[in-house]
């Protein structure tokens, strides 16, 4: 049995992945995010990059959280808690949505699969579950639902990249091919792999075609053994966090804590997924709808571009942003040298009067100030 593990700052014992045992027998390089011992690399992180990019990557998400919603209010009761329009989802399929303050804060953002009618698995970052969790047992307290916080209990897998498809398809029961090969994107259903019965999501977080499997902790390593033997023959690698983060990146997907904090809202990170339409009065209706009215993200305050320089010295997070004369008008998010695109790229919350595709502003990398030109996200879109 595996001992605890223990982050170096305060020493409090890092929550364990179900696949920690299949990951150090890979040879793992290990980081603590967000208070769970998570995969940093197998081999090379340049290598699992274009794996993705090219083929197809294995990434263990279980740190991810895991909310079920269940009741005769739950469509109702998540049409006010998140900004986004959940009763308009059928079910078998999913929406991307946020969680905000009465002021419009991002809490978080996250994805809410409609398993039935009345049921819903709602999908957290791992560093937000708990306020997410709190969030909503607040929020329900008027409302017929049930809220079950099943994150360590549930594995997930995600399959992402150009051959994802085919391999998900090889490894599934024979009948079940034509269901897989036909599963739209965000939308979900139920397959079975090497007999277990497994929820199969067709989402992702690369940029690239890509599933996600969620099934009990005690079934998933059985799980990731025959998805890694059955994908040899379509170029399958494990991959870790150190290469999804380069690959959310070049696909202009924001990463909370970087471009997603309390301190932004919808518009200012070009996120249209406010439905204002919805008859609910969800929580933070008024703030957004004042910022949309006053013009926030578009004519006053600031908004997320991308920024690409031809070099591969990488503006990185938190770095500040100059225009032309030296004046600070933003600041880096994210930033990275790009596998795929071969130049240096970046995510910048930038005055929006400097946001236009085609502006050139500075920043300042270890001492030099480099010129960035602002383009529209994202930097890379699959064929």
């Amino acid at each position: 049995m595996t001992e605890p593990h223990e982050t170096d700052s305060n020493r409090t014992p890092l929550k364990e992945s179900p696949l920690a045992a299949a990951h150090e027998a890979l040879g793992a390089s290990f980081t603590d995010f967000s208070g769970w011992r998570m995969p940093l690399k197998y081999s090379s992180e340049l290598q699992e990059h274009h794996a993705v990019r090219t083929a197809a990557g294995m990434f263990d998400l279980s740190h991810m959280g895991e909310i079920r919603v269940m009741g005769p209010d739950a469509a109702a009761f998540l049409n006010t808690a998140l900004v986004g329009n959940l009763a308009k989802a059928e079910p078998g399929r999913a929406k991307y949505s946020l969680m905000v303050t009465d002021d419009g804060g991002i809490i978080d953002d996250l994805i809410s699969y409609r398993i039935e009618e009345t049921e819903y698995l709602v999908i957290p970052n791992a560093g937000n579950r708990e306020a997410v969790v709190a969030e909503f047992s607040a929020r329900a307290e008027s409302f017929n639902v049930e809220i079950w916080d099943e994150t360590e209990g549930i594995g997930l897998i995600a399959i992402q990249g150009p051959r994802s498809e085919a391999l998900i398809s090889s490894v599934v029961r024979a009948n079940e091919t034509f269901v897989v090969e036909n599963l739209a994107s965000y939308a979900h259903t139920t397959v079975s792999i090497g007999g277990e019965e497994v929820l199969l999501a067709r989402t992702g977080y690369t940029g690239e075609d890509g599933f996600e499997l969620y099934l009990p902790n005690d079934k998933v390593g059985a799980l990731w053994r025959a998805l890694l033997e059955g994908g040899a023959d379509f170029g399958l690698v494990p991959c870790g966090l150190a290469c999804r983060d380069s690959l959310r990146l070049e696909a202009g997907m924001p990463l909370y804590g970087n471009e997603l904090s309390l301190a932004r809202r919808p518009q200012e990170a070009g996120l249209p997924v406010v439905a204002y339409s919805k008859e609910e009065d969800f929580i933070g209706r008024t703030a957004l709808e004042t910022a949309r009215a006053e013009g926030l993200g578009k004519t006053t305050g600031q908004r997320l571009v991308g920024l690409i320089s031809p070099g591969k010295r990488a503006a990185r997070t938190g770095y500040a942003v100059t225009d032309n004369s030296g004046t600070v008008i933003g600041e880096v998010t994210s930033g990275a040298p790009s596998p795929t695109l071969g130049y240096a790229i970046a995510m910048a919350y930038l005055d929006v009067a400097h946001t236009e595709p085609g502006t050139h502003v500075s920043v300042d990398v270890r001492g030099r100030p480099l010129d960035f030109e602002v383009i529209k996200l994202p930097f890379y879109t699959r064929d």
